[in-house]
Parts: structure tokens; sequence; C-alpha cells
């Protein structure tokens, strides 16, 4: 068996959007659960902290650390497969598609994913990744099961018959315990169908309660200081699957990453340009269909870097949101130049998702890497705090314990039950001990 790895001395490390850099003193790698308990209670008898690692695709320093941080990226595959109940325990670092191809293979798939074929389980589910579907908001929503590894090297497993405590170890910001093993709900495998098509975003407001009813997953493409849209929709069908069509390799490939890389360039060394070159991206939309694998029909090739914030607004909201977006855009005159995706997902129970007790629109800002964006989030978050916004855990925001505990009802709850399974606070980092108003040591 395959020993632990270990990094020699501090290294450098960095997250996807390049927002968060440090220089972990000690990186481990466990192959086996004991590996990794043995890594945890190391931390806690040592009187150190541990953070977790996954793809690195937050943009806040959740996983930042100076002392320890951990990644399961050898601690990946299918553990075990109920074919009669439908469900699949996996080891908590396996990539989302790579678990899309596995349970295919066993005639299985997940009844939604997110957009990311990079991101681990265990880091989708800590942050509320979302899939943007009728039925299924997160991916934390599909969890059955858990097993973490806690703070004083124990072993302890999670389930519905917790009660409100699996409300909470869903959707955890990696501040319980080590998440290891991820038991989720699955489905027969299925296909769906992947339609784009541009329109405005006035005619989208004014059908937009016939789109949320008619279509499975739902997402939104608004192109600022245009009222161009590219409404994405994605649907179950017995079609056969299209062989990555012309149309696709355009949209995806020469529009989205190619065109999007360009002008982001552009702007980055113009500022200037930003209005245009949000008009010039929109001439690439064309109205297009095709036919993907459940796991292929969601993601797509990221090569345009940036930074994003999220914010998640009851919907009925939404429409008064998006104008009064659109009249800061103008009048303040951000140099937007990528789109801000609308999705949504349905309420859900989990303490801590942006959903809890409610239908929400998922509205997302976006900023083209190396570009000033501070004053443009920080404006948005303004009005998305004035209509009941709620931060995605993943995306930047400027929201700590005060602010947290009026808009999510279970936080102080949340916090009780941080506290009992991890008193010395092995588990936090200082942005986390920061918004959850906790003492620096």
């Amino acid at each position: 068996m395959t020993a632990m790895r270990h990094s020699l001395g501090p290294r450098p490390w960095r997250n996807w959007a390049g927002t968060v850099e440090c220089e972990p003193a000690h990186r481990a790698f466990p192959v086996t659960l004991e590996e990794v308990q043995s890594e945890v209670l190391r931390c806690t008898e040592e009187g150190e902290r541990l953070r977790m690692v996954g793809h690195g695709h937050s943009f806040t320093p959740l996983c930042h650390s100076d002392e320890n941080q951990m990644s399961l990226d050898h601690f990946t595959g299918i553990e075990s497969v109920d074919l009669d109940a439908k469900r699949v325990w996996v080891r908590a670092g396996t990539r989302l598609h790579r678990l899309g191809m596995l349970l295919a293979a066993r005639g299985l798939s997940l009844a939604a994913f997110s957009g990311s074929k990079q991101q681990t389980v265990a880091g989708a589910i800590s942050t509320g990744t979302l899939c943007s579907g009728r039925e299924v908001g997160s991916l934390s929503t599909l969890v059955t099961g858990l097993r973490m590894v806690m703070a004083d090297g124990s072993v302890r497993s999670f389930s519905a018959d917790d009660g409100e405590v699996f409300d909470a170890v869903r959707l955890s910001l990696g501040a319980l315990g080590v998440i290891t093993h991820v038991e989720l709900a699955c489905r027969p495998h299925y296909r769906l169908e992947v339609r784009r098509r541009r329109t405005t975003l006035p005619a989208v407001m004014n059908d937009i309660e016939r789109l949320r009813r008619d279509h499975r997953h739902l997402s939104l493409y608004w192109y600022p200081f245009t009222h161009h849209v590219q409404v994405i929709t994605r649907d179950e069908t017995d079609k056969p699957v299209t062989r990555v069509p012309a149309q696709r390799f355009v949209q995806d490939v020469l529009t989205d990453n190619v065109m999007g890389w360009g002008l982001s360039r552009m702007t980055r060394r113009v500022p200037s340009m930003a209005e245009r070159s949000s008009r010039i991206a929109t001439r690439g939309l064309r109205d297009h269909a095709w036919v993907a694998e459940a796991h292929d029909a969601f993601a797509a090739p990221r090569w345009v870097r940036f930074v994003a914030s999220e914010y998640a607004v009851p919907v009925a909201n939404l429409a008064l949101v998006l104008r009064q977006m659109q009249r800061l855009i103008d009048a303040l005159q951000f140099r937007v130049h990528l789109p801000i995706t609308i999705r949504f997902a349905p309420a859900d129970t989990l303490w801590l998702s942006p959903a809890y007790g409610r239908d929400v629109a998922y509205v997302a800002i976006h900023m083209g890497h190396g570009m000033p964006y501070a004053d443009y989030f920080a404006a948005m978050g303004d009005l998305f705090d004035r209509h009941g916004g709620r931060p995605h855990w993943g995306k930047l925001h400027d929201k700590r314990a005060r602010d947290l505990h009026q808009l999510y009802p279970r936080f102080k709850d949340f916090l009780a039950l941080r506290q009992d399974v991890d008193p010395r606070g092995v588990l936090l980092n200082r942005y986390m001990s920061q918004m959850r108003d906790v003492p620096e040591r």
C-alpha cells in the first residue's frame, strides 16, 4: 500500500483564481482513512491548525493556511454501490466529472451536476456548490450519508437518523470535521438536451415563471451594457448523444474561451473598452442545441480566469435586483465585460444554505483576472443586502459574524455545534475565525 505523501517544507499554494496565496508549513496527501486520522490527531495534539483543500476553486480564503493543509487527491474512487437503493459511497477526494463517468459505467447518475469538472466531492458539498435545478439546488442536498474524521481523531458517521444535525454537516465549510466519505442519492443514468438561445432581458423576465416551471435546469447569462441574454436550458431526453457538434465547439471553445480570453486581455490593458467588449461578446451568441450524457451536459472548458461574487436573493426580488444592477453599472461606469449569471434553486433545510427556507435566484458577478473589482463587488454587495441576499460561501463577500447571524436563522446553532465538536479550533483558520467572531489564538 502506498504511504502517505508529505510536502518537503513550506511550498506556495494558490487557488484557481489567484485571489488566495499561502505557504503552508506542512502539506499531507493521505492514501488511507487511518492516515487521515493520524494527521488530524497530530495537529490536535501539537496545538496546530489544519485546513482541507480540494481543487482550490473557492475564491475566498477558506483553504488558506500557514500551518497545515491536507489534500485528498490520493483518496478517490467509489467505495461501494447499492444498485437497488440507488446510492453510492464515494471517497471525498474524487473529482466530480470522474464521479460522473464512474456512475455512468454502472448505469447510474446524480440528479444534477455542477459546472466545474475538477471540483472534489467534499469541496463541492462543503461550500454548497450549485446545480441550478428545478428539484435540486446544491449538491449538498443529494448527500444521504457522511463519514468525518473529527478533531479528536475519531471517525463519526452521519445520516438522516441524526435529525437536524445532518442538515448542518451536509454544508459545513470544513469546520466540523474532515469529510472522508460521502453517500449520494443517485438515479438511473440519463441524457440531457442542452439548448442555448439569444434573447433580451425584458423578454426573459416577462417569461421567467414559465421558464422555471418548464425546464429541468435554467441558467441566464446577461451581458452588461446590453439587453442581450443567453438562455441555457437542460432537459431530460431520449435522443441520442450528439458527438461534439460544430455549434458547441464554436460556442464553448472559440466564443466563450478564445474570444473571451482575447476580450478579457484587451479590457485589462484598456479598461475603457469594457462596454465595447461586452457588446462584441454578444455577437458570438448563436441559437443551437445538442444532447449529452448527464455528467457532460454542464461542464465546459474554462480558459478565462476571473474573480466572482454571488448572492442568493428571493426569486420574487429578482426583477427589481436586475433593474437596479443595470442602473448602477451604467451610472458608476464599472468596467464590466463578463456576463452576469443568474441561476435558480428551490428552498432547502441545510443550516448554512443560501436557499435555506426559500426559493432563490443566485446572481453572480465576475471581473476578469487582474482587473480592479473591489468597488464593483462592494456596490453590488450593498444592493444584494437590501434585497435579502445571502452570499455563496465559495465566492467573494465581506460578511462577518453579525451579518451572518441576521442572514442565516440557524447560524447560532451551527456555531454551537462547531464549538462542541472542535473546541480548540483545530479546523479553523484566520479567515474563518473572523467570519465566525471567534477570537484569534
